[in-house]
């Protein structure tokens, strides 16, 4: 009862932005009129008693779909929001973790990486399936190896249920979406998996939502071309702060406790590695690159150690993983049914 509740909220609430909120000029007027929707969203997942839901509400609809209103309220982007003759769309592109597919999607930085050991998604929801079940036996496993499996599972979820978003629009309204990762495991250095490889949904909304209008904010303050890097090392730092915050919200919808900061700060060091990262292959043009076998293991240990140590530490302090992992066992079983019946 309380979804039906909620999704007629959502649909009442999108209605008015497509068909009235569409109709004010872009600018501060528009963002005005947006601004009840987006207080609404925000507060929905605290609605919610699933760790779960309100993990996924806050991701989709307190950060996506409120950030996506942001580019609604100042520049029409056709790339994320439908042609206003379109409401069905509108509600799903805004609603869900989904993005159109462009001819120009940028590329991996390392095409030489063998591509024969890409998984699909049914092998993604059996990896999922496994990890679940393996903590069954959690009281056995050493606290490092626990971690290193919520590394894995947040992983294939993610995964898992943007995929399963993009399916579901794309057989509904017949459209070519984004895929919502492209093989993270394979990333050569931070630029790659942040930029190209992890979470692309969020990715694309940061990069429109913070990077650029940061990065055009003090370009314009400085003057001057000689002043892009910068402005890119602070449209950086930017992003990635937002990114903090955010991340930082949604783990307290799921704890409902005090902020630790220790996710803000995972963020935080990673923008500030990346920008040094950045620097280095400025200073060296290009000349010294490591190999891909090299580069890829040091870039994936350095994402899984600092997640283990600043990500995952808040929610497994009061003992929120357990709840969560008992849910993702259901959501698990109901996603090897839907395989079985295909």
């Amino acid at each position: 009862m309380m979804i039906k509740v909620w999704f007629s909220i959502l649909v009442l609430s999108l209605s008015y932005c497509y068909f009235i909120a569409s109709k004010i000029p872009k600018g501060v007027f528009r963002l005005f009129s947006l601004l009840p929707i987006i207080y609404l969203f925000t507060i929905l997942p605290l609605y919610f008693s699933s760790p779960f839901l309100t993990g996924l509400s806050g991701l989709v609809l307190t950060w996506l779909a409120n950030f996506k209103f942001l580019l609604f309220a100042f520049e029409f982007d056709h790339q994320n929001h439908p042609p206003p003759n379109s409401f069905l769309h509108f509600i799903f592109l805004t609603c869900l973790p989904i993005k159109i597919k462009q001819n120009n999607n940028p590329s991996s930085e390392n095409p030489k990486i063998p591509s024969k050991l890409t998984l699909n998604y049914p092998t993604k929801v059996v990896f999922l399936a496994a990890f679940v079940c393996s903590l069954d036996y959690r009281g056995n496993l050493h606290p490092k190896i626990l971690l290193l499996i919520y590394c894995l599972i947040l992983y294939l979820l993610l995964d898992v249920v943007f995929g399963v978003c993009n399916y579901a629009t794309s057989a509904l309204l017949g459209i070519e979406l984004e895929s919502p990762s492209d093989e993270p495991y394979f990333s050569t250095s931070l630029q790659d998996f942040w930029g190209r490889r992890w979470n692309l949904m969020v990715t694309n909304v940061l990069r429109h939502t913070v990077y650029k209008p940061v990065r055009s904010c003090v370009g314009n303050v400085l003057g001057g071309r000689r002043w892009d890097p910068l402005t890119a090392v602070i449209g950086l730092m930017s992003t990635f702060l937002v990114s903090g915050l955010m991340h930082e919200l949604i783990f307290y919808y799921i704890t409902r406790g005090t902020p630790t900061w220790e996710v803000t700060w995972f963020f935080v060091l990673h923008g500030a590695c990346l920008a040094v990262e950045f620097g280095l292959k400025t200073l060296s043009t290009g000349k010294f690159r490591l190999h891909w076998a090299v580069s890829g293991p040091l870039t994936v240990g350095f994402v899984v150690a600092t997640a283990m140590w600043l990500f995952f530490p808040p929610v497994v302090r009061p003992g929120v993983d357990v709840k969560v992992i008992e849910e993702l066992k259901i959501f698990v079983d109901s996603m090897k049914r839907l395989l079985y019946q295909n």
